[in-house]
C-alpha cells in the first residue's frame, strides 16, 4: 500500500551528504560544519536534483536547536566563566557591541531598517562553540590560560545571544515587524516599556520556577530511573526532559524553544548523573544537530556570492577582520599578553550555531530580509573554511614578535606592578629556588606541593587573577607572557636550582626553554608536553626530564596493578587506602 516517504527522504539523504560532506570536510582539515552545510545546499531549492521538503527539515532542526542548547545547558560552567570574568565579561560585551554597530553601519549603507541592521550586526557577533573547542582541542591549548579566557568568552556571547532570542520577539513591532507580533506586544499595545516588563516578567517566571522546582524535581527523577537500571528507559528520561521542558516553556510562557531547552540542561547539569545524562544524549545531540546545519544550508543560496561578492566580502571582513580586531586591541587594553590577544580573536574569527538561530528568528519576525540571511550563510561557511588558517598564523607572528622584542614591547600591555617581582624580592631571597611556569591545573599541584615541602619558588603566570591572589597568599607571582623575551629575567635564572614548565602550550614551552637556557645553560629543567615529536625536541635543547601526560598517568596506574597483584600473591588482598588514589 503506498504511504508518503517524504520525512524518511529528508533525514535519509540529509544525514546521508552530511556524511559525505563532513568526512570530506576532515580529509581536507575543515571543521565537518562545512559539510554539513554544503549538504544542505545541495538538498536545498537553489540547487538542481533532489529537493528536501524545507517544513519537516525545519521542525527537525527545531529538534537540533533543543537538543543542542540542552547540551550547552548541561555543559555551562560557572566556576569557569567566574575565573576569568574579569575579561570575559567585559570583553565579550565590549566585542558584541563593536561587531553589532559595523553590521548595522554596513547594512544601513544598504539601505536595511534599524531592525535589520541590529540582527545582521548580532549574528555576526557571535562565534561557534562547536568550531571554537574543535581548534583549541587540536592545538592542545583547552586548558590554557588562553583557551580559558576563550571559552569563557563564548560562554559570554552564549548568554548574551540567549537574551537577544528573549527580547527580539518582544521588540519586533518596535524595530520595524509590521507583520509579526508576538502575544506579549498585543496584549501590551504599542508601548515599549510594557512589552519589555511583559516579557521579562514572563521569563524570570519561568526561570524561577527551573530554579526552585526544577533544580529538584528533575534530578530526583533522573536517579528514580537510574535505579531500575534500565539504560533505554533513562535515554527516554533524558529525551523527555529535554524535550518536554523546551515545548512546555515556548507553551505556557512564550519564550523560545531554544531558552527552555538551554535551562533544561542547566537543571540536569545539577544532578550527580549529569555526566550520563551528556553521554546518553550526545548520540541523538550529534544527529539531530547535524540536521540542523543541513536545514540551515538549505536555505543558501549560492547565487549570492557571484551577484553580491562585494556584500559577501563585506561580512566576511566583519567576521574576520573587523570583530578579530576589536577583541585584539580589547584584551590588550585590559593588559593581557599578546599571546592571549591573537587567540581569542583568532578564536571570534567565524560564526556559527547561534547566527543561524538568529537570523532564522529575524526573518520570521519580518525583521532581516532574505538577503540578509544569505549573507550571514555566505559569511559563516566563509569564516568557518577559514578559521583552521587563522589559527595557524599566531605561531608565525608570536615568532616574528619574539624576533623583534622592540616592537612586541610596545604591543604588550605596558609595565604595571605585577610584571616584577615586588619590591623587596631581590636576590638575597631568591637563590636555589624554583621557577614555576603555569599555575593551573598541573602547576597548581605542583605550588601547593612546593609550599608545603618550604622550598622558595616563583610563579609566572598569563592570568591576572592567579597572580593576584598569589601575591595576596604571600607566593612571588610574576604576570606574563615568560616566552616574550624580558619576563624571565624578573624570576632570576641565574641564581634558580630548577625550572618548571607547567604550561600546555607546546611552542611557547619551547620558546620559554630556549631563552632560559640561553641565560642560565647548566639550569635543570623538567616540562609537560603532548607528544613524542615535541619530546625529542625539548630533549635536544637539554631540557632533563620531559612528562607526557598519558604516560605518566599509565605508569601510576600500572604501579598501582602491579602492587595490588604483588600483595595478592602475598596474602589476602585488603581493601585500597584512600590516600592511594592517584588525581
Amino acid at each position: 500500500m503506498p504511504h508518503d516517504t517524504t520525512l524518511i527522504a529528508t533525514i535519509a539523504v540529509g544525514l546521508g551528504l552530511a556524511f559525505v560532506g563532513g568526512f570530506v570536510a576532515r580529509w581536507l582539515k575543515l571543521p565537518p560544519l562545512v559539510g554539513y552545510l554544503l549538504a544542505g545546499v545541495a538538498v536545498g531549492p537553489f540547487t538542481p536534483g533532489f529537493v528536501a521538503d524545507g517544513g519537516l527539515a525545519g521542525q527537525l532542526a527545531e529538534i537540533g536547536v533543543i537538543l543542542l542548547m540542552f547540551g550547552v545547558g548541561i555543559h555551562f560552567s560557572i566556576k569557569d566563566l567566574l575565573a576569568v570574568r574579569n575579561i570575559a565579561v567585559p570583553g565579550a560585551v565590549v566585542q558584541i557591541a563593536a561587531a553589532t554597530v559595523m553590521g548595522t553601519a554596513v547594512s544601513h549603507w544598504w539601505g536595511w531598517s534599524l531592525g535589520a541592521g541590529l540582527v545582521f550586526g548580532l549574528a555576526l557577533s557571535t562565534a561557534s562553540t562547536v568550531v571554537l573547542l574543535r581548534a583549541l582541542e587540536e592545538r592542545g591549548i583547552l586548558d590554557s590560560v588562553n583557551g580559558r579566557i576563550a571559552v569563557g568568552w563564548l560562554i559570554v556571547e552564549d548568554l548574551a545571544m540567549v537574551l537577544a532570542l528573549v527580547l527580539l520577539p518582544a521588540l519586533g513591532n518596535v524595530l520595524g515587524s509590521a507583520d509579526t507580533q508576538t502575544p506579549a506586544t498585543a496584549a501590551a499595545g504599542d508601548s515599549l516599556i510594557w512589552t519589555l516588563a511583559f516579557t521579562l516578567g514572563k521569563v524570570c517566571l519561568f526561570v524561577a520556577l527551573m530554579v526552585v522546582a526544577g533544580t529538584r524535581l528533575v534530578p530526583w527523577l533522573l536517579t528514580q530511573v537510574a535505579k531500575t537500571g534500565s539504560r533505554e528507559l533513562f535515554t527516554l528520561s533524558v529525551l523527555a526532559v529535554s524535550l518536554g521542558i523546551a515545548f512546555g516553556a515556548a507553551a505556557l510562557f512564550g519564550v523560545s524553544f531554544a531558552l527552555g531547552a538551554f535551562f533544561a540542561g542547566v537543571v540536569v547539569s545539577e544532578s550527580e548523573l549529569s555526566h550520563r545524562v551528556a553521554e546518553d544524549s550526545l548520540p541523538l545531540q550529534d544527529a539531530f544537530s547535524v540536521l540542523f546545519f543541513v536545514s540551515v544550508g538549505m536555505l543558501f543560496d549560492p547565487m549570492v556570492m557571484v551577484k553580491q561578492p562585494l556584500e559577501v566580502l563585506a561580512v566576511l571582513g566583519i567576521i574576520v577582520l573587523g570583530k578579530s580586531l576589536a577583541a585584539f586591541f580589547i584584551v590588550l587594553a585590559f593588559r593581557y599578553p599578546v599571546n592571549t590577544a591573537l587567540t581569542v580573536s583568532a578564536s571570534l574569527a567565524q560564526i556559527g550555531e547561534f547566527s543561524f538561530i538568529l537570523v532564522g528568528l529575524g526573518v520570521t519576525l519580518g525583521l532581516l530580509p532574505k538577503e540578509g540571511q544569505s549573507l550571514v550563510l555566505s559569511g559563516a561557511l566563509l569564516s568557518i573554511t577559514l578559521n583552521p588558517l587563522v589559527f595557524k598564523t599566531i605561531d608565525p607572528l608570536l615568532a616574528w614578535l619574539r624576533r623583534h622584542p622592540r616592537f612586541a614591547a610596545r604591543m604588550d600591555p605596558e609595565e604595571d606592578e605585577l610584571s616584577d617581582l615586588p619590591i623587596g624580592m631581590g636576590d638575597v631571597q631568591l637563590r636555589e629556588h624554583a621557577v614555576l611556569i603555569g599555575y593551573g591545573r598541573v602547576g597548581g599541584v605542583i605550588g601547593q606541593s612546593l609550599t608545603e615541602q618550604k622550598i622558595p619558588f616563583v610563579v609566572v603566570e598569563q592570568n591576572r587573577e592567579y597572580v593576584e591572589r598569589l601575591r595576596e597568599e604571600g607566593v612571588p607571582a610574576i604576570y606574563g607572557d615568560a616566552a616574550v623575551p624580558g619576563i624571565l629575567e624578573h624570576a632570576h635564572l641565574d641564581t634558580a636550582s630548577i625550572l618548571i614548565v607547567a604550561t600546555p602550550d607546546a611552542l611557547q614551552a619551547r620558546a620559554i626553554v630556549e631563552q632560559a637556557k640561553g641565560v642560565n645553560p647548566s639550569l635543570p629543567a623538567v616540562v609537560r608536553t603532548h607528544g613524542d615529536e615535541e619530546r625529542d625536541y625539548l630533549v635536544s635543547l637539554g631540557v632533563d626530564r620531559v612528562v607526557m601526560g598519558e604516560h605518566a598517568l599509565a605508569r601510576s596506574m600500572l604501579d598501582y596493578v602491579l602492587e595490588r597483584l604483588s600483595a595478592l600473591k602475598a596474602g589476602p588482598l585488603l581493601p585500597a587506602p584512600a590516600d592511594a588514589v592517584v588525581p
